[in-house]
């Protein structure tokens, strides 16, 4: 068959059904044999957001997601999408058309060296220069996408390789990928500083998600009634209203995540990386804080100097042996007694019902609309800040965010490649007006393929979180934020045939956002809110707990209010 047949072939039999992209001259055969293939092809409006939707697929199903452009321009496109998906350890297909192997380095028309380009940003990268070298490519390259940290691969695909014939016996080849490394010599030291540990907490971040060691989170926590606090990438890796969930940690995390955070003596880190806007300044973590990192990635695990034992595993494994090991549970605690104070100290109140439109009523009203197993993608920004403080997800993989890179625009198209996947469940994108005029093209694609996502505008008219800095920390010297003219976005959305309502008072909203669920074409609410509402509480970068900024946060109101207490534990069996 065609080199062309052949990469379709491939990838139906890794069970792809989909695949997000744009046409071009070099890619033209394999479009030509897409009309007899099993896989439907996704026709994105830019390809930045054919990357972002194979990332929304993948982050909602774990499995890889796939995305298609053709060489120079359409490749380069998917940089910024790669690059997201590769800072979240997000796994991607990544096919690109290339100019003919012959024309390769003359500069011949849309050739760039996107080989080169995506070396940085994948875990591997392929470039075909014989037909016979797509099995290998295809097969290997899938494998080493699922395999330890996840994340992109990609292949690029001159045209005359896709022109060429292979041998169909070849495609029956097996290239597999040696195990990734594993080191777990640390199980029974960990076990040990669990059982004795006084106040044990869990930073879980987006490791454990991929791991989906979502049921041995919930175990440990609850066996040793430590604590449970995420990283963004980890938000909903267990049921947010359980008892020891803390929320988010960080710069705009929850006050009793960082609490528990500086005062816990034993800390299990479980696929977190301790980046610097979920663990703050080192220097403050106390010199007797002993921390057990489990992580797949060797270049992770041990990363912080408090580190007392280093795991080298998938989570959902390591976190099994070390259940078995302890066997044991602990009866309630001085310290899990000062968590449920805690946690009823940071109960906000968010249905504020004022003019201009609150950013937390918005948030309010719509948890009263959302189902269970609703999925919520965010763009990045204020709003992203509002949905991951505010909202409490029950399922794990069901907040989808970018974290890592902070992606502005990731959040409508990855809606649409998630809605594509669970078109039977609630998909909504949290937006703000920045990020959505990056990608407000494609409502074309959503309208076209039948995928009524709802997107939650959060419209104040500025880039917000730049301007919040720059309010809060320049003197209110607004540069390069304002966004004048901005379009009006109802009519916008229904000039691509989608449906969109304006909201400008709080008691418009749960409607609105009723209306919006009942719909059966994309549909887009249009919130203005107030421009000075500021996320918060933040944690400004390089500062210590000390100085944050709470703003209408109970903590700031009325201190911490809890008391001091004698921390003893007390063990049962099991």
């Amino acid at each position: 068959m065609k080199g062309s047949k052949a990469v379709l072939t491939l990838l139906e039999k890794q069970g792809v059904d989909v695949m997000f992209g744009y046409p071009g001259g070099v890619t033209l055969p394999i479009y030509d044999d897409l009309l007899q293939s099993s896989i439907h092809h996704v026709l994105v409006r830019h390809e930045q957001c054919a990357a972002h939707m194979a990332d929304g697929f993948a982050r909602a199903t774990g499995r890889p997601g796939v995305c298609l452009a053709t060489s120079g321009p359409g490749a380069t496109n998917l940089v910024t999408g790669v690059a997201t998906a590769y800072a979240d350890s997000s796994p991607l297909m990544v096919l690109t058309g290339q100019v003919s192997t012959s024309m390769l380095g003359n500069n011949a028309f849309q050739e760039a060296d996107i080989f080169s380009l995506m070396m940085p940003i994948t875990k591997h990268n392929f470039r075909v220069l014989d037909p016979k070298m797509l099995p290998e490519a295809f097969k290997k390259g899938w494998n080493i996408a699922i395999n330890g940290r996840m994340g992109p691969v990609h292949i690029d695909l001159p045209v005359d390789v896709l022109k060429t014939e292979l041998p169909d016996a070849l495609l029956d080849e097996e290239f597999p990928v040696p195990a990734p490394y594993e080191d777990l010599h640390g199980v029974l030291e960990a076990v040990k500083l669990l059982s004795e540990a006084e106040r044990p907490m869990l930073l879980v971040g987006g490791g454990a998600m991929w791991s989906n060691a979502s049921n041995e989170v919930r175990k440990l926590s609850e066996m040793l009634l430590a604590p449970v606090a995420t990283s963004m990438m980890g938000k909903g890796i267990i049921p947010e209203e359980h008892p020891l969930a803390l929320g988010m940690v960080g710069m705009h995390g929850r006050e009793i995540a960082r609490k528990a955070f500086l005062e816990c003596d034993v800390m299990v880190a479980i696929g977190a990386r301790f980046s610097d806007r979920s663990s703050g300044l080192d220097s403050e973590l106390p010199e007797s804080v002993k921390i057990i990192h489990i992580d797949i990635d060797p270049m992770e695990a041990g990363k912080n100097p408090r580190t007392k034992v280093r795991i080298i595993g998938d989570a959902k494994k390591v976190l099994q042996q070390i259940i078995r090991g302890l066997g044991k549970t602990k009866k309630d605690t001085a310290w899990s007694e000062r968590m449920k104070q805690l946690r009823k100290m940071c109960d906000c109140d968010m249905d504020i019902n004022e003019t201009p439109i609150k950013p937390q009523k918005v948030i309010y009203e719509l948890s009263k609309v959302l189902a269970d197993d609703a999925y919520v993608c965010t763009e990045v920004g204020q709003n992203q800040m509002w949905a991951a403080h505010f909202l409490r997800m029950k399922n794990p993989r069901h907040f989808i965010t970018s974290g890592g890179l902070g992606t502005m625009g990731f959040g409508f198209p990855a809606s649409i490649g998630v809605k594509y996947a669970h078109r039977d469940k609630q998909v909504v994108d949290i937006a703000g007006d920045g990020s959505l005029q990056m990608v407000v093209q494609e409502f074309a694609t959503a309208v076209n393929e039948d995928l009524p996502v709802v997107v939650c505008l959060m419209n104040n008219g500025w880039l917000g979180m730049v301007r919040q800095w720059q309010k809060l920390f320049s003197d209110k010297r607004y540069s390069g934020t304002n966004l004048q003219r901005n379009p009006d976005f109802v009519m916008l959305a229904k000039a691509y045939g989608a449906d969109a309502i304006k909201v400008e008072r709080p008691s418009e909203l749960r409607e609105a956002f009723q209306r919006a669920f009942r719909s059966d074409v994309p549909f887009l609410v249009d919130i203005h809110v107030d421009p000075e509402e500021d996320i918060l509480p933040m944690q400004p970068g390089g500062k210590s707990s000390k100085e944050v900024i709470h703003g209408r946060c109970r903590w700031a109101q009325n201190g911490e209010r809890a008391p001091n207490i004698d921390f003893t534990p007390t063990i049962s069996g099991a």
